[in-house]
């Protein structure tokens, strides 16, 4: 079992960053491929970023690239979401994943834990 838990929303005015975070516990963090995605009402939900479990590969979604930036820090069990020059299309509950195949993270949005989620709001 991994436990998931995102921290660092909230609401911000466009143009405005944040920077999410996502403590992992349990098993091995640094064994699991890493992503975040994110859903709005009515909508399923949407890839957003993913990272290698060494960090030394990453993936956006073309609506975050140049804008987001996905990192991880395997010896504090911890992954981040930098988010820069936010829209408010942008708005959605935030949630973090850990897979073992970063392939399927990315092609499938699957994830084997997932976080609760937070909320970010971004403002026009």
């Amino acid at each position: 079992q991994v436990q998931l838990v995102e921290s660092g929303g909230g609401s911000v005015q466009a143009g405005g960053s944040l920077r999410l975070s996502c403590a992992a516990s349990g098993r091995t963090f640094s064994n699991y491929a890493m992503g975040w995605f994110r859903q709005t009402p009515g909508k399923e939900r949407e890839f957003v970023a993913a990272i290698s479990w060494t960090g030394a590969r990453t993936y956006y979604a073309d609506s975050v690239k140049g804008r987001f930036t996905i990192s991880r820090d395997n010896a504090k069990n911890t992954l981040y979401l930098q988010m820069n020059s936010l829209k408010p299309e942008d708005t959605a509950v935030y949630f973090c994943a850990a897979d073992h195949s970063i392939t399927a993270v990315v092609t499938q949005g699957r994830g084997d834990y997932w976080g609760q989620g937070i909320q970010v709001t971004v403002s026009s």
